[in-house]
């Protein structure tokens, strides 16, 4: 199989970085061509590597003249939604990290104030794109040409949620509470006053409550009515990880050994997901700096209540990681590869 030509449009952030890291060492892709927009001029070096990267203004004509194989966007959700329609239209594949394709309800996507140049055309897109979660949608991302690649808090939630709430084993009336902290990439590279080191050093803080932008992807994904959920993220003084701390009811009648068999059961052959016994639950640390989502539960004693836990690499699982296995999959790869 031929080596993968690559381009990352918006490398001088956070994601960009990371994710050119990663396609640097995967065996099938060449050196990727890395761009910047002009709102990311400030501070844009070239990113550190053997040897520094260049980062290139970004233009259409460069883009079109070459033959890439895939455009990945590590751009603001509302670039993402202005530039991506061209790039389809011109025949490339597209993973986009942004929020810009995720969300099919244009109730849900509201929050994110879109004013589409082309409503039709932009329609006729959040129809096409695919939800990135591999471990939900392998088969369809393997024929996508627009991939939207998930949010980071939401990758925690839904992989944690899902094999619990296609079994049937929660008691969804009672809720579902997603308490979920994060370090601070997350909130991106642009510096702002809650992100200053003097307002994030020894301290936590819960930002966003009742109007986070992934509520309407984690509703969408697990088929939850907005009555059923309630996500408080939160703001670690770390540089990156995230833990979701998920308060669920078991049904009537279910046991920690059902739990634990549907969790396996639905991961079993998915090789990101990591299910913890009893003995030890997931850590941020256990993640760092990998593709894998660590998910592992504790079920009060001759009860219902149940705490359900997942932690991952914000940059990693719960971005560029998760975008190079969308590529590998959308170009007939292994999904492990240049992730292990």
């Amino acid at each position: 199989m031929k080596h993968i030509q690559a381009a990352v449009i918006g490398a001088s952030g956070y994601t960009g970085a990371e994710l050119t890291r990663l396609l640097v060492r995967h065996p099938s892709v060449r050196p990727p061509r890395l761009f910047r927009l002009n709102a990311d001029d400030a501070g844009a070096g070239d990113i550190p590597l053997n040897g520094n990267a260049p980062i290139e203004p970004f233009e259409w004509d460069g883009i079109e003249r070459e033959s890439f194989d895939v455009l990945f966007f590590c751009t603001p959700h509302e670039v993402s939604r202005e530039l991506i329609p061209r790039a389809i239209a011109r025949g490339f594949r597209v993973v986009d990290l942004s929020g810009a394709w995720r969300i099919k309800r244009g109730d849900s996507r509201a929050v994110y104030g879109f004013e589409d140049a082309d409503p039709d055309a932009a329609n006729a897109l959040d129809a096409s794109s695919i939800y990135g979660l591999p471990e939900l949608h392998a088969n369809e991302i393997g024929h996508a040409q627009l991939v939207a690649n998930p949010g980071c808090y939401a990758t925690s939630i839904i992989l944690a949620l899902t094999p619990w709430v296609s079994d049937g084993l929660l008691d969804l009336e009672a809720g579902v509470i997603s308490d979920s902290k994060s370090g601070v990439s997350g909130a991106g590279k642009a510096p702002s006053s809650r992100t200053h080191f003097v307002e994030v050093s020894d301290n936590l803080s819960a930002y966003s409550v009742f109007g986070h932008r992934h509520t309407g992807e984690i509703l969408e994904q697990l088929g939850l009515e907005q009555r059923h959920f309630q996500f408080t993220p939160h703001l670690l003084p770390i540089p990156r990880g995230i833990l979701s701390t998920i308060y669920v009811r078991a049904a009537c009648g279910v046991t920690a050994a059902e739990l634990d068999a549907s969790l396996r059961d639905h991961y079993a052959d998915r090789p990101f997901v990591r299910v913890f016994g009893s003995a030890r639950l997931p850590e941020i640390k256990f993640s760092l700096h990998t593709n894998y989502c660590d998910i592992g539960f504790s079920m009060e004693p001759d009860g219902n209540r149940v705490v359900l836990l997942a932690a991952l690499d914000n940059l990693v699982k719960g971005a560029a990681g998760q975008a190079v296995q969308n590529m590998n999959l959308m170009l007939g790869r292994d999904e492990r590869e240049g992730l292990q």
